[in-house]
């Protein structure tokens, strides 16, 4: 099962639409917070932290507490990390670059907004986007992941060969 999730092309056709069904989620969602000029993390936070109180809690208290003593007071750069996180996750989904990076920092997100008490499509998200992290390389092979780690890999592979025929020679 996991080799034809990896090699199979058919099953990298599926996670295409899979990858750009979650790029699109992603981007959208996003790009509204960038363009709407409205958005705060600042009362999402405060209200997990709100919640991860009392004996109806619905938030972890742990959680409750990071999010009081480092996210509140860094509020404006969390802001920011959601705002464009959120647009970058969904581009780098949509165009299949860098996939694996792009979905795990999707997941990061996910996780985040769970624990903070916000189902919405956070959890389809998280399951659909274990599929194409699991799927690794054959995620983007209709992408541009299918050009760019190529030329990566060779771009790193010569300079550790050079290296070692240096050392070697010496």
């Amino acid at each position: 099962m996991l080799n034809m999730l990896r090699n199979n092309n058919v099953v990298a056709g599926v996670l295409a639409i899979i990858r750009i069904y979650l790029g699109y989620s992603w981007i959208t969602s996003g790009w509204g917070k960038v363009t709407g000029g409205g958005f705060d993390a600042s009362g999402f936070i405060q209200g997990a932290v709100a919640n991860s109180k009392g004996e109806e809690a619905t938030v972890q208290a742990w959680w409750g507490a990071f999010l009081e003593t480092f996210a509140l007071p860094n509020a404006d750069l969390f802001t920011f990390m959601v705002m464009w996180g959120e647009v970058l996750v969904g581009a780098g989904l949509i165009v299949g670059l860098f996939t694996n990076f792009a979905v795990l920092m999707g997941l990061v997100m996910n996780f985040s907004f769970l624990l903070s008490g916000t189902v919405s499509t956070n959890a389809q998200m998280v399951v659909l986007g274990m599929f194409v992290l699991v799927a690794g390389a054959n995620a983007g092979k209709f992408g541009l992941d299918r050009y760019a780690m190529p030329y990566l890999k060779g771009l790193f592979t010569n300079k550790t060969d050079k290296k070692v025929q240096e050392t070697v020679e010496a």
